[in-house]
């Protein structure tokens, strides 16, 4: 009996060890989420600025103009990964129509407040990479603790999914954008 008491105090903590471990784990994936929501949101914070400054350049090229300032208005509205990564990839596909816009004005690729938006953009893309990095790293440890012995006898019951990973669909968008107008 005693042997029988200790086996399922050894067993409780061993299944409370893990649960911890697959909670840790879920909420890493999250924050990494949440950095890479930080980041796009940052990128659509630049966006307006960036618009004005090339519309002052571009009248004519409304339309380019418009789809970007569109799409930062839905990213605002996104409510799921899914949606932001489709958001994204119009975004990656927009801003490359409006830096090759801008190619066309060499007053504008000289303008001070365009090449520092364009500094901080790079920067900002530069973070977003890294974010989704992150992100599908810990999605691929937490998909792995949960799917594999002794992590899946203790997420099934208590309801550990797996998570997407942040993937690019189109291989037209999977080249990063361009920002460099040397």
């Amino acid at each position: 009996m005693k042997y029988l008491i200790i086996a399922i105090i050894i067993l409780a903590i061993i299944i409370i060890a893990i649960y911890n471990s697959l909670i840790r784990k879920r909420n890493n994936v999250e924050s990494a989420w949440a950095n890479i929501d930080v980041q796009l949101q940052r990128r659509f914070d630049l966006i307006p600025n960036l618009v004005e400054t090339v519309k002052a350049y571009a009248k004519h090229e409304k339309e380019t103009l418009e789809r970007v300032v569109e799409l930062r208005n839905l990213f605002n509205k996104a409510t799921s990964p899914k949606e932001i990564e489709k958001i994204d990839l119009e975004m990656n596909s927009a801003l490359k129509k409006l830096f090759a816009v801008a190619e066309n004005y060499p007053d504008l690729k000289a303008n001070k407040n365009f090449l520092m938006l364009q500094e901080s953009l790079e920067g900002t893309e530069n973070r977003i990479a890294y974010s989704r990095n992150n992100y599908n790293h810990l999605v691929m440890i937490y998909n792995t603790a949960i799917q594999t012995f002794p992590g899946m006898w203790i997420a099934k019951p208590f309801g550990f999914k797996k998570k997407d990973f942040f993937e690019i669909e189109a291989s037209e968008i999977r080249e990063a954008v361009k920002v460099n107008f040397s």
